[in-house]
């Protein structure tokens, strides 16, 4: 795993302990950077499920203004925190441990441009965090999105009030699913 990109190009991440994560290959990382191209500058990105950090770190590395991260692992929060120095970007993110839901339901602060999620496989939680965004208009901005990556296996139809499925992209066995407000939809 490494920086693709920006001001930490070509520094390598760790990987978190064990096989409790499962970070984002190099190959969608670098597409998923390509389709939002210079929209991730200055952007506010909630990184839910951070594992290594590697989205959110590619994120700070490509100019965007501010990255929340949250996981429950002890182990993932201190790999974020050990590649964010590493990257030299600490300075633009907050790290926090705890439960990515309860951060969801209890949340009150600015909205974000983007909000990435992407919990453990095989486990639907990636329905549930979405659900919750969902159920959260207010924390996206008008123009914000909001990205899941999942097991191709784990599609499956999502009943959304508020947001709307606008694209979808697979590498191999990452399918990223992408989200926006139905009212900026519409326009």
């Amino acid at each position: 795993m490494r920086v693709i990109a920006g001001s930490a190009r070509g520094f390598k991440l760790k990987a978190v302990p064990g096989d409790s994560t499962r970070p984002i290959t190099d190959r969608a990382k670098e597409s998923l950077f390509s389709i939002l191209g210079e929209w991730v500058a200055g952007a506010r990105l909630l990184d839910l499920f951070g594992g290594t950090g590697a989205v959110g770190i590619e994120a700070l590395s490509r100019e965007a203004a501010f990255v929340q991260f949250i996981d429950r692992n002890r182990q993932a929060v201190e790999t974020i925190r050990a590649n964010l120095t590493h990257c030299k970007l600490a300075d633009f993110a907050q790290v926090l441990q705890g439960d990515s839901f309860a951060f969801l339901e209890g949340y009150r602060g600015d909205p974000f441009d983007i909000i990435f999620i992407a919990p453990p496989q095989y486990q639907e939680l990636w329905r549930r965090a979405l659900l919750l965004v969902d159920s959260r208009p207010e924390m996206l901005r008008e123009d914000g999105i909001a990205i899941v990556q999942i097991d191709p296996k784990e599609d499956g139809a999502v009943s959304l009030q508020n947001l709307t499925e606008y694209d979808r992209r697979r590498y191999g066995s990452v399918l990223l699913l992408f989200y926006e407000k139905q009212a900026y939809a519409e326009e």
